[in-house]
This record gives C-alpha cells, sequence and structure tokens, in this order.
C-alpha cells in the first residue's frame, strides 16, 4: 500500500501561538537549558504521547511517563542528533472522544509524530493525524486500524499474532481449551486465529467464551470455561478426586480481556474447586509480572501459566538499556513498571524514532522528512528486541486485513516460581499462520 502525500498543513499566527502555549504547559523538558544541549542546537523535535490515565476501566499510565524518561535521557545525552526531545502527553480517558481531543491537540501543536501511543479508538484519532501527515509510530497495537493506516508504522503484531501464538503455545499442553475474551467486534478476531493454531496441532477448536468488557464479576463464565475445559464441577463425583484432578490437568483456560483478565481470574480462582486444576493462560497487554505478584506469585493462580507476549521477557539482558533509563530517569515514578508491555512498547517506538532523526542527519526534522524516511526503507535495530524494522511495501507481511503489518514475531514465556520466565531462547514468527488466516 502506497501512503498518500500528506497535506500541507496552513496554520494562522494565532493558531501557530496556541499551541505554542499548550505544549509548553506539557513539556517534559521544562524551562530552561536542557543538560547536554548547546544554546544554538536545532529547533527541538516536538512529539506527542497518549493513553488513558485514572479511568475505571482501561488504565496505561506507564506509556507517557516511559515517554517523559526516555525526553529526559536523550536531551541529558545531547539530545535527538543535536535537536532536543520534547514530548506533549494526552490522557485520551480511554473514551472515543478523548482520542480525538488528543489528535487535535497533536495537529495544532504541529507534531513530528505521534509515538508509543496507547487507545482503544484507532479510527478516533487516525483521521485527524492522517489529514495532516502526521506519522503514527509504534501504537499499542490494540487496533485493527493501526495496521492499516498508510500512516502507521506498526513495531508488533498487534492481538492477533499474540491469539496465534498463543493456540500454538498451548497446543503442546492442552487437550482442551476455553477462551475467555471480549464480547466486542475485536474480540470476535480471536477465537479464530487461537483455533487455526490449535487444529494445525490436531486439537479441537477452543470454547468461545464471551464477557462483557466492563465486567466487575466473570463467575458464570469461570464456571463455563472449567466445563468446557474438561473439568465440570461434578467431575469429582464421576472420577473421584485424583481422577478428576488428573483429568482437569489435561484442559486450559485462556483469557485476553485487558485490563479485565486479573478480575476474571480473581473469580476463576473463587469459582474452581481444589481437583479443577486446568491451566491457564494468557498473552501481553492481558497480564504481566505486576498481576501475578498481585494475584499471589507462585502460590497464587498464575502459577504455570502460559503466556506469550511481543518481546523477551522482563528479565531479558536486552532489557537493560531501558532499565537503566527508567533507574537514572524516571525519577522513582512509580507509574512506569519495565514489565509492563505497554511501558516495553514506548520505549521501541521511542528507539524507532531516534534512528529515524538520526537517519536524517542535518536535514530538516518534520513529520513529511519522517515519514518520507519511514516509507524509503529505513530498517531500525532494537537491540533485538524485535526482528529489524522496515515498512516498504515489500518489507510488509502479506495478511489482507492487516497490510502494514512488518513483525508477527511472539515469545512464549511461562510462570515459575511467581515469575514469568522465556521458554526458549528465540522469538517464534506467527507470520504463515496470520497469512492463512486473515
Amino acid at each position: 500500500m502506497t501512503p498518500r502525500p500528506p497535506r500541507l498543513r496552513l496554520r494562522s499566527s494565532a493558531a501557530r501561538s496556541a499551541a505554542a502555549l499548550v505544549a509548553a504547559a506539557s513539556l517534559t523538558a521544562g524551562c530552561g537549558a536542557i543538560p547536554g544541549l548547546s544554546s544554538d542546537s536545532e529547533e527541538p523535535v516536538t512529539v506527542m504521547t497518549w493513553a488513558p490515565e485514572n479511568t475505571k476501566s482501561t488504565n496505561a499510565p506507564g506509556v507517557p511517563a516511559m515517554a517523559q524518561a526516555y525526553a529526559r535521557w536523550v536531551n541529558a545525552n545531547g539530545g535527538l542528533n543535536g535537536r532536543e526531545l520534547k514530548v506533549i502527553t494526552c490522557n485520551e480517558h480511554n473514551k472515543v472522544s478523548g482520542a480525538a481531543d488528543c489528535a487535535r491537540r497533536a495537529v495544532d501543536a504541529e507534531v513530528t509524530a505521534v509515538v508509543g501511543s496507547y487507545s482503544q479508538y484507532g479510527r478516533s484519532f487516525l483521521s485527524a493525524l492522517e489529514a495532516e501527515g502526521i506519522p503514527f509510530i509504534g501504537g499499542f497495537g490494540l487496533t485493527d486500524d493501526e495496521f492499516t493506516s498508510p500512516l502507521s508504522y506498526p513495531v508488533n503484531g498487534g492481538q492477533v499474532a499474540l491469539m496465534a501464538g498463543n493456540g500454538r503455545q498451548l497446543a503442546e499442553h492442552c487437550q482442551r481449551v476455553s477462551l475467555v475474551r471480549p464480547d466486542t467486534i475485536a474480540g470476535d478476531d480471536l477465537p479464530e486465529l487461537l483455533d487455526y493454531s490449535l487444529k494445525q496441532a490436531g486439537r479441537p477448536a477452543a470454547a468461545d467464551i464471551r464477557a462483557k468488557e466492563d465486567a466487575n464479576d466473570f463467575a458464570a463464565q469461570a464456571a463455563k470455561a472449567l466445563e468446557a475445559a474438561g473439568a465440570p464441577e461434578s467431575l469429582a463425583t464421576t472420577l473421584g478426586v485424583e481422577g478428576a484432578r488428573e483429568q482437569a490437568r489435561k484442559g486450559c483456560v485462556t483469557a485476553a480481556l485487558g485490563d479485565r483478565t486479573a478480575t476474571f481470574f480473581d473469580s476463576f480462582r473463587r469459582e474452581r474447586e481444589d481437583f479443577q486444576e486446568v491451566r491457564v493462560g494468557s498473552v501481553a497487554g492481558s497480564i504481566d509480572q505486576t498481576a501475578i505478584n498481585r494475584g499471589g506469585g507462585k502460590s497464587g493462580v498464575y502459577e504455570g501459566a502460559y503466556f506469550t507476549g511481543w518481546y523477551p521477557a522482563a528479565g531479558d539482558a536486552r532489557w537493560e538499556p531501558m532499565r537503566k533509563v527508567i533507574s537514572e530517569h524516571a525519577f522513582n515514578d512509580n507509574r512506569i513498571d519495565p514489565a509492563d508491555a505497554s511501558v516495553q512498547n514506548t520505549w521501541i517506538a521511542y528507539t524507532v524514532l531516534k534512528q529515524v532523526v538520526e537517519s536524517l542527519g542535518d536535514g530538516t526534522v518534520d513529520a513529511d522528512a519522517v515519514t518520507q524516511a519511514l516509507n524509503d526503507g529505513l530498517r531500525v535495530k532494537t537491540g533485538g528486541l524485535t526482528p529489524t524494522l522496515s515498512w516498504r511495501f515489500e518489507d510488509t507481511i502479506a495478511v489482507r486485513d492487516y497490510p502494514r503489518m512488518v513483525n508477527a514475531h511472539v515469545w512464549f514465556q511461562q510462570v515459575r516460581g511467581g515469575q514469568l520466565q522465556a521458554v526458549g531462547g528465540t522469538s517464534v514468527d506467527m507470520s504463515e499462520t496470520l497469512e492463512q488466516t486473515i
């Protein structure tokens, strides 16, 4: 797909002044000289990062916090090729209107790019960005729109890659699988992807159990999931406790409910009898190390769980540069959890931005220049956290409904001793599965 030429952005002086005031209120750099930058530095590179914060459902406060820490680190070390990095943050409130408002702020501030952001409402913000030619780099991959917009440059394979990967991982261990997923349009894609991987291994399709994404109790879904996985409450009566326990261990329950996944597994834990020892699974964006710790660690419901993520386990040495930046520049900001997939994704997105700006040398750095560099085949290396990334047409994966996807790799992990640990030393490429299913 060839990106359309960005439109010229014409601004009145009043609009420019207003945008400058908005940006100044939100920029991470603050006032005064920036350490590591000379007073005659190039014009700053201004970008925006948004995510929901302080809502009753989905929250990702680590996303803007990571962006701010990244900017402090870059500016303390000479900036982006000598240019100051300024980050405007925006709370999209997990609302359609909030996402649209953040996009309008980005347009008004004439940002160079929107980087590493998190939102469920792709169409609400991408239309505004496309109209002004502003690239969207490294979104969290929650929406299909992030994989279709010509100005979107995704760094992961979205939920579809995770579910296809989770199916392959579970197929090695589970005779029967129950999938608990949101009763939404986006959720409707998940069973097909999971089932394809299961069927490739000779396993039956998973039981598809839908749930309201904003529910506070999932007892009914937990009971259905246990029964469909081969561990109904009546099993002990039929087989005896030990027989029921042995039978239950052959089944698995996997859940992909975003922020509500932990709530589901809390209901699951209360609903499950001792003999219903089915194994559990989940994916990035639904469960992370923090949720595992809160769920009881090695004595909790997640022990032994099969987990599929976009990136290596949080303890992997390849994350050391990110951990160092957090340690030295986040100032004990407890919003940032280095094990959080959204924080990791933001780090990778800013890694892309840094290499794009560096590739431009002493030339102009604006939205058009960044878009052109990405479209011309710049190859971005992320220190082994992803394959080398490039967004030319010939670099995209042949996934019909996701034409902008360039990375379908996933990593298998398992909870052992209360900690997410890598299973195998390499990522698994799900491109072929995605090409054949969607």
